[in-house]
This record gives structure tokens, C-alpha cells and sequence, in this order.
């Protein structure tokens, strides 16, 4: 089994940076020495789990985060975020931590997860320099809040989508806010493939999954079977639209002419 790559020292010199301190200053403040410091930041020292806590509670990032994640490629944004305290590991909810690309200017990408990566996205979902190998986009008119991600989509389980269809989704961190039928691109374990279903949590720590095509069965996931879930933000098809039939263009004209009344009383 590949070992894991550890970022703490590189993480210990990022937050210090970030913060306008020395390295005095910040021995000062976890109550070691600046020799110690020095160390730790160029990893020629181990730390210890009481320098760990020291550096998680001062920097208010997380022991795990600050070990596992590299603080330097994540934006403004979401660093203050794991600060206010939307930290899974600190907070000790199931939400998961979220690794991000941003471009020159310090602004979020869009990562592109083509399905040939699909397979190893399960296990670099988290990994910075897993997604800087991934394409990276900018889009105009996108909420300046929220992270974006853009997944392909196989099947016909979500028309009148078409099949094949690339959707952009807004990262969820709190599951407990999801509504009943959000519909969502779904990142399972194992070897299942991404899924776009309507989601509606479960008693049971389950979700129901459901297709807009009636053709396909409902059915439950485990919570803990989830890595990720995207709620629907918009899609891109290569796909004319069908004309619409005479059914569709009166039942239009209708609900057309049913908004303006109630527009005019």
C-alpha cells in the first residue's frame, strides 16, 4: 500500500506566512522554540501529537486537515470557511472535506471530471494534485458563493436531459440540508458509477435515489456508501432540442395566458 503523503510541515510554514508571524512569533504562541519551528517547517523533525494540537487549535484548522490537505492550493474562501468551524474533522460531522483548484487570480475552477478519470476520482477526490491534473475552467454568471464541479452523465434515467449530457453541480457540505427530490450528481464507493438521481434523505442514515424516468426503480444508498454529492446547477448537450408537438406548444400558450391573469388581479 502507497504510503500517504503527509503536508504538515509545508502546511506549519503556510499558516504562519498567512498570518504575518515569525517564526518567533509563532513558537511564542504554540509554546515551543523557534528551533523547534524551523524544523517542523522543513520537515526534519516529527512533530508530536502535542505540537500537532497546539498548531490545530491556534491555526483553528484540524489535526487531520492540516496533516492531509495542502493548505497553499485551496482559495481564500474556503480556507476562512475550515476556519469559522465547517471543518468535518473539527466539527466531528460526516461531512467531507473538499480539495479545490484555483487559477492566477486566486478563484475557484471548475474541475472537469472526464469519464476516463472517473475511476480515479473515488480515490483523488481529496488530493489537490489529483485535481490539478484535471481540466480547469472559469464560467461567467455562477453564484460567487458555492464550489462547482462539471460530470458527464451516461444513461437515460434523467431524461428529458439528454443522454450524455455534462452536468455542473453545486458542492453540498451539509447533507441535512438537502430537500426531498434534489436532484444530484451522486459519487458512490466501490465500483459504482457517478449517478444523477433525485436524492431525498432517509430515515436511517439512507437516501432514496429516483429517476426522472419513470422506467427505472427507486432505490436506497447508505450514507455511508456516499463520498460526494453535487446538487443539479445547469448542463451542457450537444443535443438539438426536439420541436415541441401541438400538445406542448397549447398547454404552453395556457400557462401563459394563466400567469398573466394572476399577474393582473
Amino acid at each position: 500500500m502507497k504510503a500517504p503523503k503527509v503536508f504538515f510541515p509545508g502546511n506549519l510554514k503556510f499558516l504562519r506566512t498567512r498570518k504575518g508571524l515569525s517564526q518567533e512569533d509563532a513558537a511564542k504562541h504554540l509554546d515551543i522554540s523557534r528551533v523547534k519551528v524551523n524544523a517542523l517547517e522543513h520537515g526534519r523533525q516529527k512533530p508530536t501529537p502535542e505540537d500537532l494540537l497546539r498548531v490545530s487549535e491556534f491555526f483553528r484548522i484540524s489535526v487531520d486537515t492540516v496533516l492531509k490537505v495542502d493548505l497553499s492550493r485551496l482559495g481564500e474562501l474556503k480556507l476562512r470557511d475550515l476556519q469559522a468551524g465547517n471543518d468535518v474533522y473539527m466539527t466531528g460531522s460526516n461531512l467531507r472535506v473538499l480539495a479545490i483548484t484555483v487559477d492566477k487570480s486566486n478563484k475557484e475552477n471548475i474541475e472537469y471530471v472526464p469519464v476516463k478519470a472517473k475511476a480515479g476520482y473515488r480515490s483523488g477526490y481529496a488530493d489537490p494534485e489529483y485535481l490539478a491534473e484535471l481540466p480547469g475552467f472559469t464560467m461567467p454568471n455562477l453564484p460567487k458563493t458555492g464550489t462547482f464541479r462539471m460530470f458527464p452523465t451516461t444513461g437515460d434515467s434523467m431524461l428529458p436531459i439528454p443522454e450524455g449530457s455534462d452536468v455542473i453541480g453545486q458542492y453540498i457540505e451539509d447533507w441535512t440540508t438537502i430537500k426531498a427530490d434534489t436532484p444530484c450528481i451522486v459519487i458512490l464507493k466501490g465500483e459504482q458509477d457517478f449517478v444523477f438521481k433525485l436524492v431525498t434523505p432517509s430515515e436511517g442514515n439512507r437516501f432514496l435515489l429516483k429517476s426522472w424516468n419513470r422506467l427505472y426503480t427507486p432505490y436506497y444508498v447508505e450514507a455511508g456508501e456516499v463520498l460526494e454529492l453535487w446538487k443539479f446547477y445547469s448542463y451542457m448537450s450537444s443535443d438539438v432540442p426536439e420541436p415541441q408537438t401541438d400538445m406542448q406548444e397549447f398547454m404552453n400558450s395556457v400557462l401563459k395566458e394563466l400567469r398573466e391573469l394572476r399577474g393582473k388581479s
